[in-house]
């Protein structure tokens, strides 16, 4: 019995570190006045990020956004790097998508014209 206890503790230690680091709940920045909270998890071999909720000045509202996917099969690209698409509420496009994960910070770029034109945002990782 207590050999199981062990074995199932190590099991759960283990599964917890093996957890990509751009998985779990990051706050967006603002854009257009408001921001989200998204949870980052697997879909498939990528990840996809899903808006949880939205906040403005007022605080948290319950904007037609909740629910709907920003981050699009984000793939590893090496070294905390990633890559697929991501869509943008403000305006209801989907662009290409890059991000660059260092400790709790995220830089996420949508980008036009195969890469030449981005727009960047800072995403902090929630406790």
């Amino acid at each position: 019995m207590k050999f199981m206890l062990i074995a199932a503790a190590f099991s759960l230690v283990a599964g917890a570190a093996l957890a990509d680091p751009i998985e779990g709940m990051w706050q967006t920045q603002p854009d257009d006045g408001a921001y989200a909270h998204v949870k980052i998890a697997p879909c498939g071999a990528a990840f996809c990020g899903t808006i949880v909720k939205s906040f403005n000045a007022e605080g948290e509202y319950a904007s037609p956004n909740v629910g709907k996917e920003i981050v699009i099969d984000m793939v590893p690209a090496g070294e905390g790097k990633y890559q697929g698409r991501v869509w943008r509420p403000s305006n209801d496009k989907i662009y290409l998508g890059k991000i660059a994960l260092a400790g709790t910070a995220m830089k996420l770029s949508g980008c036009v014209a195969g890469g030449l034109i981005c727009a960047k945002q800072n995403w902090t990782k929630l406790p």
